[in-house]
């Protein structure tokens, strides 16, 4: 059984079923779920996604239905934090460049060369990592109110 975790917009269960032209649309009306302002509006949008899309891919909005209870605890925090939740560009962009490694290498002669070669990856790419979210300082200020017992001082400077 997956993990209640893995059912966010982009995880591949979500659309496994839907019709690829149908698709841009499911995933416009799931966005009226995973990005509503309130969790009431949110809870709203899923039974509009039910509505509209349940009797064609019940799989589909069954699994977010399922999951509910899970899925729906993201609402406790603020806006700008419940979208670097459901934002996967970062992670994606950092997995791309992992990939653009190793892609030119087919053969590592061990797992030692293989970690090695990432590691040295990563500190060259997160060298780049200049740029904050437009709203950090907001974001930052709710992760040490949501998050006071895991961060420490010292882990902001």
């Amino acid at each position: 059984s997956r993990s209640p975790a893995l059912h966010r917009p982009s995880d591949p269960y979500t659309t496994k079923f839907v019709s690829y032209k149908d698709i841009k649309a499911f995933m416009n009306d799931l966005k009226g779920v995973y990005q509503a302002p309130t969790l009431e509006q949110a809870e709203e949008g899923l039974d509009r996604l039910e509505e509209k899309w349940g009797s064609k891919y019940p799989s589909s909005v069954a699994s977010w239905r399922n999951n509910w209870p899970q899925l729906s605890a993201y609402f406790k925090y603020p806006y700008e934090l419940r979208r670097m939740i459901y934002t996967t560009n970062q992670i994606e962009n950092y997995n791309r460049q992992l990939r653009k490694v190793t892609k030119t290498r087919t053969i590592f002669p061990s797992d030692d060369a293989l970690f090695k070669l990432l590691y040295l990856a990563t500190m060259d790419i997160t060298e780049k990592w200049t740029g904050r979210d437009r709203d950090w300082s907001k974001i930052l200020s709710q992760l040490c109110i949501y998050f006071e017992e895991r961060i420490e001082p010292g882990d902001l400077e």
